[in-house]
């Protein structure tokens, strides 16, 4: 199977598992968790384009799991953790790592952060390098192991 299958169907079958569990994600921390997973896979190569903005956004408005949060609090996450990011790449990946690691309490809250990275990630059919290591680097902080999610 070529890697771009690969890639769409692992994003396809991390939605599918996400969709499963929407009843049980609708804490605080996990949507802070979410927001910033979001904001350090689009910031990942250290910009952050108008196609990344339109894929989170389009992620927020259409997922099913998400729909569970205020579209416009989410947006508003979403943009904070970018301009940490954009302020200085190696601090602000530190305070959106802690963010991250909010949604660590609960195991099925942590796995579905990292599944929104992986969705988020290969939106475009390239879930690069960069981007797979900050999934990874989101992994170690919530206390799970990348090759869970075949990082």
């Amino acid at each position: 199977m070529a890697l771009w299958d690969r890639i769409k169907e692992s994003a396809s079958t991390m939605q599918t598992q996400l969709v499963a569990k929407k009843n049980d994600l609708k804490s605080g921390a996990f949507r802070d968790a979410s927001m910033a997973m979001c904001a350090l896979v689009a910031a990942a190569d250290g910009t952050i384009d108008a196609s990344e903005r339109r894929r989170v956004a389009q992620l927020i408005m259409g997922n099913e799991v998400l729909q569970n949060f205020d579209a416009t609090d989410l947006q508003k996450r979403f943009e904070a953790n970018l301009d940490k990011l954009t302020a200085d790449f190696d601090f602000g990946k530190v305070s959106v790592l802690q963010e991250v690691a909010k949604a660590k309490k609960k195991e099925a809250e942590a796995r579905a952060v990292i599944q929104i990275g992986i969705v988020i990630g290969g939106a475009d059919g390239d879930f690069d390098p960069t981007e797979r290591g900050v999934v990874r680097e989101a992994c170690q902080m919530l206390g799970l192991a990348p090759t869970e999610f075949d990082l």
